[in-house]
C-alpha cells in the first residue's frame, strides 16, 4: 500500500494501473476512520482490482469553523489501519492540492439540499459537490463508495452524477453500527464516554420507532421520536423527519407509494450526530 500527496503521483500509478487493465474502486473519507469505512474499502475491493482511498478533510464543506476545528484527524492511525484492508494507494493531499484556487463553483440541487441536513447547514452540500467532483475528476474511478449514513448526501451525489453525465457508478453501501446500535461516525471518538452511553438513546428510539408505524401517523410518530430523544438530557434533537427515498420531501400519510426513511440529527454536547432508518413499507 502506498501514500501519495500529489495529484501527479497519484495518477502517475492511476495511468498505470488503468493500462493493465484494472478497473479503479474509489472511497473518499475525511479520516478518523472506523469500521463503517472499513466495509467501504471491503466491498470496494470486491466490485474492482485496484482501491484508492482518500483522506481529506475539506474545508468547504463545514459551515461551522468551530465544527471543521474540532474534526478528529491521525494520519498515521488511518494508514495503520488500512494497512490490513483492501486499499492499495492512499491519497492524502492538503487543501492547496485539492484547491489551488478558491473553489467558486455553485450547485443547484433544488429541493434535494433545501431540506434536513441542507436547511440547517447552508452550503455544506455545495462544498461536497465542490470535493467529490474534484476528487472524481483528480481520480476517475469506475466506482465510488458511499455509506448510507449520509443518507442526504448519497442522493446529492446521485443527483451530481446524473445531471453532469459522470462516467462513475456510485454505490451505496449499507451502515455500519456498534454492537449497541450507534450508528459508526468519527465524530463518536469525540464523545465522553457518557455522552456515547447516551447517544445510543438515538438509534434505540429510531428502532423502536420502526416498530410503531402501524400505530401512529406520521406527524403522530415524528412528534413522538423527538419528543423521547429529548427527555435524554445529554440530547437535543435539531431535526427528524420523515422523508421519500427519493424526492427526501416529508411524507404525509403511510399510505404513499414509496420507500420512507427517517432521518435525524441530535446534537450530544457539541457534538452533531446524524443516523437514519428505513420506516414501513413500500405500499401495494
Amino acid at each position: 500500500m502506498q501514500v501519495v500527496k500529489h495529484i501527479s503521483d497519484l495518477q502517475t500509478i492511476l495511468n498505470i494501473k488503468r493500462e493493465e487493465g484494472l478497473k479503479i474502486g474509489f472511497v473518499p473519507t475525511m479520516g478518523a476512520l472506523h469500521e463503517g469505512h472499513l466495509s467501504l474499502v471491503m466491498i470496494a475491493g470486491e466490485q474492482s482490482n485496484f482501491v484508492v482511498v482518500s483522506i481529506f478533510v475539506n474545508p468547504t464543506q463545514f459551515n461551522d469553523k468551530g465544527d471543521l476545528d474540532r474534526y478528529p484527524r491521525d494520519l498515521q492511525k488511518d494508514v495503520d489501519l488500512l494497512s490490513t484492508s483492501a486499499c492499495q494507494l492512499i491519497f492524502a493531499p492538503e487543501p492547496e492540492e485539492i484547491y489551488p484556487e478558491p473553489d467558486t463553483r455553485q450547485f443547484n440541487f433544488g429541493q434535494l439540499e433545501q431540506v434536513m441536513e441542507g436547511k440547517f447547514r447552508p452550503g455544506h452540500f455545495n462544498g461536497v459537490a465542490q470535493v467529490v467532483s474534484r476528487l472524481f475528476d483528480i481520480v476517475q474511478p469506475d466506482k465510488a463508495f458511499f455509506g448510507q449514513k449520509d443518507f442526504q448526501q448519497l442522493a446529492i451525489i446521485n443527483e451530481m452524477v446524473r445531471k453532469f453525465n459522470l462516467p462513475v457508478e456510485i454505490v451505496s453501501c449499507p451502515i455500519i453500527r456498534e454492537t449497541n446500535g450507534l450508528a459508526m461516525s468519527s465524530r463518536n471518538m469525540l464523545l465522553s464516554p457518557e455522552q456515547r452511553l447516551n447517544a445510543v438513546h438515538i438509534s434505540a428510539t429510531l428502532f423502536e420507532a420502526a416498530n410503531k408505524t402501524g400505530e401512529l401517523s406520521v406527524e403522530e410518530l415524528c412528534e413522538w421520536v423527538i419528543n423521547r430523544i429529548n427527555k435524554n438530557e445529554f440530547l437535543n434533537t435539531e431535526y427528524f423527519e420523515i422523508v421519500n427515498e427519493m424526492t427526501l420531501l416529508p411524507v404525509k400519510s403511510w399510505d404513499e407509494n414509496c420507500k420512507k426513511f427517517g432521518c435525524i440529527a441530535v446534537h450530544c454536547g457539541k457534538i452533531r450526530l446524524i443516523d437514519n432508518m428505513e420506516f414501513g413499507v413500500r405500499s401495494a
